[in-house]
């Protein structure tokens, strides 16, 4: 008797021929993964789904038009985490007429073992289309493709073991953090616990959105900044250290012995941006670290002789974010310094999120980010606002102009931390 081998399941294929030229070019294409589900998936609804969508897609190519549109889609208790995506063409490609995406909160760090990768992809392909981006730009699991009866399904079958929904709309996004002290020798913070302990905190204010606009924490650990969080996050907490980088001697002098002195004068030396190092007689390594800017280029080249200082902490930044109404913005240096040793030190960054989003939410435009909301109302202004002194080291626009006159700014300097001095021996006693 001969084993049956299963046919497989035939699918009406819609012509792609303008899909098909994206396919052709050097790199990898997108069209290609979907024409993957479509053709050797095992289940015929989601063939199907993938098949409308490619349909569609190709309508819009030739019509130049996009046909999705918004809506009104989301989970019992909650009001945002979820896109939706409704055809106008629905009639003509019926099995992608709801394509909603589901915005998903991954573990701090992207720290997942592969059973739970596996168990994700289970439920989404039993409930959805099959599709996932790892990750989206506010950091979130996407994915990609659910009809609105099957939403609710998806969600209470991942949120049984573990998972929540992240931020869609103007509201608290969900966090990102880099991979952290976990496998990164440069790590300056405990960037996992600094996730969750802004992330817990603002659970309502994910789920609910009641702000002017989004809001997005993103946590760094050193100042290579992989996440980057100065440009994209209204909240953004980096590690750092101030005390001198660490020198291992030995490994120092066994790389200039292995790549010669001009190697390491042109790749290291003078590709400082404030020219703080310099190469011995001996070959050994000179510092100033006092005009050390952290821009981590040295450690990255070599990690062996080159690592972070002991005294370690975090800067807080705030206002970064993309183009939308004046431009991309840097974070401004609210917190120059903040060292991060007990659970108070925590509480204290919670609080400053807490004052930092209390004062946008009430003082903000519609539609208006917490940095466009401090361009145009003043730093000084957002300070006093946030209870927060002004400090020297707030900068947004460092060395821009140079016809500014210096000459008085080290009296002035020795002036201010004299006066901070005698406010915080008045404080303690």
């Amino acid at each position: 008797m001969t084993e049956k081998t299963e046919e497989p399941i035939e699918v009406s294929v819609h012509d792609t021929p303008m899909l098909d030229e994206l396919e052709t070019g050097p790199w990898p294409s997108f069209v290609s993964g979907i024409k993957k589900l479509r053709n050797d998936h095992d289940d015929e609804r989601v063939q199907g789904v993938a098949n409308d969508l490619l349909g569609q897609l190709e309508h819009s190519y030739e019509t130049r038009k996009g046909y999705w549109k918004g809506g009104t889609v989301s989970v019992y208790g909650y009001g945002s985490g979820i896109i939706p995506r409704f055809s106008e063409v629905g009639d003509q490609f019926p099995k992608s007429r709801e394509f909603h995406t589901i915005r998903v909160q991954p573990p701090a760090g992207n720290h997942y073992t592969t059973d739970i990768l596996r168990q994700l992809a289970d439920s989404w392909e039993k409930w959805g289309s099959g599709l996932v981006t790892f990750h989206g730009q506010t950091g979130n699991i996407m994915f990609i493709g659910a009809t609105t009866k099957n939403t609710q399904h998806f969600f209470d079958e991942i949120n049984e073991y573990g998972f929540d929904l992240g931020g869609a709309g103007p509201c608290v996004r969900t966090a990102m953090s880099c991979v952290g002290s976990a496998r990164c020798e440069q790590s300056c913070a405990n960037e996992h616990k600094l996730h969750r302990s802004l992330v817990n905190n603002f659970t309502d204010d994910v789920h609910r959105p009641a702000l002017p606009y989004k809001f997005k924490f993103k946590i760094s650990g050193c100042p290579n900044d992989c996440t980057n969080s100065i440009e994209r996050a209204d909240f953004a907490v980096i590690g750092t250290w101030r005390d001198e980088i660490k020198v291992n001697a030995p490994e120092w002098k066994k790389y200039v012995e292995d790549k010669g002195r001009q190697h390491v004068i042109d790749n290291i030396i003078t590709r400082c941006p404030t020219s703080c190092m310099s190469l011995k007689d001996d070959d050994s390594l000179e510092i100033s670290n006092a005009d050390c800017v952290k821009c981590m280029h040295c450690l990255n080249v070599v990690p062996k002789a080159l690592s972070p200082g002991d005294d370690k902490g975090v800067t807080v930044l705030i206002g970064g974010k993309r183009t939308l109404k004046i431009g991309d913005l840097m974070g401004t240096v609210i917190v120059p310094f903040m060292k991060m040793e007990s659970e108070e030190d925590y509480e204290k960054i919670v609080e400053l999120a807490e004052e930092t989003i209390d004062f946008w939410a009430e003082n903000g435009l519609e539609h208006e980010r917490c940095g466009e909301m401090i361009e145009r109302i003043g730093l000084v202004n957002f300070l006093e606002g946030i209870g927060v002194d002004v400090d020297p080291n707030m900068i947004a626009h460092p060395r821009e102009s140079s016809y500014v006159r210096t000459d008085g700014w080290d009296d002035e300097a020795r002036e201010w931390f004299q006066k901070r001095a005698e406010k915080r021996a008045a404080q303690s006693a």
